[in-house]
Order: structure tokens, then sequence, then C-alpha cells
């Protein structure tokens, strides 16, 4: 079991919608729970029925977003737990602004091709951002800046279980869990 007494960590995860955050979220998560650990997911889309259901997808409101969703994770990595945060976050200085909040800070790009998640999504927001029925749509109708700094790379080409089992070797390699 993981030592309370010892900081947690945040891992953040951005890409694309239906870049395969979530997926890979869920897998990290089993994979920590497997170690002992406390992971908490921090998922984009269920935080938008929560606490920022206030918030549309401007860069304000997105901003907004990052910063709640920071707030939360610091907290959760505080109290020795490992926050996994599933969000698009588009823009550069959101994820920067995140990462000086916390002391230990994973940031892993989810770098899935714009064709696959297109080919992914269940619910056809690509499609209703294409035909103009959704504005701001990051990918088509709003910017994704995809970060220069992330510690880990994924393409989503391997299993979510294998990618996932990478970004748990980057929190090991800095020190960041509890022996295995």
């Amino acid at each position: 079991m993981a030592d309370a007494r010892r900081a947690g960590a945040v891992v953040w995860l951005t890409g694309l919608p239906c870049a395969g955050k979530t997926t890979l979220c869920e897998a990290v998560a089993a994979q920590l729970v497997a170690r002992g650990e406390r992971p908490v997911l921090l998922d984009g889309d269920a935080l938008r029925r929560g606490i920022s259901a206030d918030l549309g997808f401007s860069p304000a409101d997105r901003a907004t977003q990052a910063a709640r969703v920071a707030f939360v994770a610091r907290c959760v990595a505080q109290a020795g737990g490992v926050a996994l945060v599933g969000l698009v976050s588009p823009y550069d200085a959101d994820r920067k602004a995140a990462r000086a909040a916390v002391a230990r800070f994973l940031l892993v790009h989810v770098a899935t091709p714009l064709s696959r998640c297109e080919a992914r999504d269940v619910k056809g927001h690509y499609g209703r951002a294409r035909a103009g029925e959704i504005a701001g749509f990051t990918g088509v109708s709003a910017p994704y800046e995809a970060p220069d700094d992330a510690e880990v790379t994924l393409r989503t080409e391997a299993s979510p279980e294998q990618d996932a089992a990478a970004i748990v070797a980057a929190l090991a390699q800095r020190g960041w869990l509890g022996p295995a």
C-alpha cells in the first residue's frame, strides 16, 4: 500500500477529443491499484458535468477548466494519491500553468492522429463540427497546441495496457511510486 506521508503525483494526459485519454487513464489506474497506489481519475467530460458545468468552450472557459482540474489534482497529490487527468487542454499556457501548480507533474501527450480520433468518435461530434453544428471544436474549428514539453508521448499504436505501462514506468523512474 502507498505510504500516505509520501507525496503523490499528477499525470496529465492531453490530446485531441477521442484520442484515448480516458481509456488510458483507466488502464493506468488498474496498473497503479495493482501496485498498491491510490489513483483518482479526473476525466474532463465528467468534470464538465460537475464542477465545470457552468463553463463553455471558449479559450477563457478552457483556461478556467484547466485551473480547476489542476487544483483538484494538486489536492489529490498532496494527499499521497496519483491524479490521472484526462483533459483535452488544447492550450500550452493552460498546461504550463497546471504544471507550475503541482510539484510532481508528468505530462503525457496522447498523439493520436486526427483521422483515428474521428473514426473513434461514437458521439458524432467531429461530423457535427465539420457540418458547422458545433463551433469551437478542438481539432476542427479550434486549435490544439501539441505540447513540446511532454515527458511521455504516445501514438496509441500499442494496446492501452502497453501504453499505460509506459506511463507507470515513467512515474516509477522518477521515484514517484512506492515499490512494485
